[in-house]
């Protein structure tokens, strides 16, 4: 097992591809390997191989490819089971809302287009690796209308009271995580620390009782919180 020299070389991300298509799985497994923080640990065409190198290699980050023959999607909790450390990371070439909303109700972290720039690609390694969601305007937006829109009738007198215990601050890291900003930049915005974003953060998930980012965002556009960005 690796260590590394306390603030001196940073532990290196380490990504398992799964891709139906040879072509398109070489060129990513290619793209990735050229950034000095990304080590390329496996990659698979088949989801049967898929299981086996994540249940062997325990990756950080999975990019799944959206659309695998005999039905991908379905595999995504199995993955997230076999490493408790893995996130999903899901690449569609589809505007299929119902198969977007599916892979983030399956457990993905996040979705991105197979169109994107290779640096958006990069990125959003990064910020999931950093427990962040990954929302790419483009193909996202509509997903989290739709869900902001499920059937709500009045709210009950609980949820009112967890909205009302939110401080002022609370609510303008949510108004900020709404428009997509990530803990540093919230942090130049509201002039404090990172640690100071990831504490109110924290509080905050406790006080609406939700899971983490993505959780949060669907919240706080169903209950206007936020703004879903245009």
């Amino acid at each position: 097992m690796r260590t590394e020299m306390a603030g001196l070389v940073p532990a290196k991300i380490r990504i398992v591809t799964i891709e139906a298509h040879e072509l398109f799985r070489a060129g990513l497994s290619l793209l990735l390997s050229q950034q000095q923080n990304f080590e390329i640990i496996g990659s698979a065409g088949a989801l049967q191989d898929a299981v086996a190198i994540v249940k062997r290699e325990h990756p950080d980050i999975v990019l799944f490819s959206i659309g695998l023959p005999d039905t991908g999607m379905d595999l995504i909790p199995e993955l997230l089971a076999l490493s408790a450390k893995t996130k999903v990371l899901a690449l569609s070439d589809t505007a299929d809302q119902e198969m977007l909303r599916k892979a983030v109700r399956l457990g993905a972290s996040g979705v991105l287009s197979k169109h994107s720039p290779a640096a958006m690609l990069v990125k959003a390694i990064e910020c999931v690796h950093a427990g962040e969601a990954w929302l790419d305007r483009a193909t996202t937006a509509t997903l989290l209308r739709e869900l902001s829109r499920r059937n709500s009738p009045e709210k009950p007198d609980p949820e009112q009271l967890r909205i009302g215990s939110l401080t002022d601050r609370e609510r303008e890291v949510i108004k900020w995580v709404g428009e997509g900003l990530k803990n540093r930049q919230i942090a130049e915005k509201l002039f404090i620390s990172d640690i100071t974003v990831h504490h109110h953060l924290t509080s905050i998930y406790s006080k609406l009782e939700v899971a983490d980012r993505m959780e949060l965002l669907i919240y706080a556009y169903r209950n206007s919180l936020a703004q879903i960005p245009l």
